[in-house]
């Protein structure tokens, strides 16, 4: 009978997983999962120093992943560019170019990280935050694509975490190299094509919404 019962509950379990593999559905996203905002700042914007192509867009689109966080009261980090020389007075740089973006500021209790390197991982407490919170998934929405989201992205792998870049939440901008100048979307997509797979898995906010 003890064997019989083994039995019974092997093959309960293989009806489960088949049925899940059936759905075609991702098990959910908990508390192992932070959301990472990256340098969504007013310089990335028209006007701005560095201002990208899509950016308002990214932004908004950012801002869906950021309210599904919230929402199911998950881990939130923020990461902003503040370059050296630039000083935090009051927990804002004093350069309105390099605050976050209004619809994508922090909320209370939500971590902002301040950074002087395209690699958020660098001279930072971010992997020490990460650590600590016990995540193992880190999804990444932001900016440039091709600069400050990829290294985050391969940094992150590298350091053990699963990694998900949602690329309609993020933004680049076009390049010249050898006297060519590649345009914003073939930059942002060569970047993607990039991490994909080796570096991590790439969605769209739809796709990531999904998962939550």
């Amino acid at each position: 009978m003890r064997y019989l019962a083994l039995s019974l509950a092997g093959i309960c379990l293989l009806i489960t997983s088949a049925l899940a593999q059936g759905t075609g559905k991702k098990a959910g996203m908990g508390r192992e999962t932070a959301l990472v905002v990256i340098d969504i700042q007013q310089f990335y914007f028209e006007g701005g120093l560095v201002p990208l192509t899509g950016s308002v867009e990214a932004a908004a689109q950012a801002r869906k992943v950021l309210d599904a966080f919230r929402a199911r009261t998950l881990p939130i980090i923020h990461v902003r560019h503040v370059p050296k020389g630039v000083a935090i007075v009051g927990g804002e740089p004093v350069d309105p170019q390099y605050r976050i973006r209004p619809e994508v500021q922090a909320a209370a209790g939500e971590k902002v990280i301040s950074k002087r390197f395209a690699n958020s991982f660098r001279e930072t407490d971010l992997l020490e935050t990460l650590r600590r919170e016990g995540i193992t998934r880190i999804v990444i929405v932001g900016m440039q694509t091709h600069m400050c989201v990829e290294a985050a992205s391969r940094a992150a792998t590298d350091l053990g975490f699963d990694v998900v870049v949602v690329h309609d939440a993020c933004a680049t901008r076009p390049l010249e190299f050898g006297g060519r100048t590649v345009p914003a979307d073939m930059v942002h997509a060569g970047a993607l094509a990039a991490i994909k797979g080796t570096y991590g898995r790439v969605v769209s906010v739809a796709e990531l919404l999904t998962e939550l």
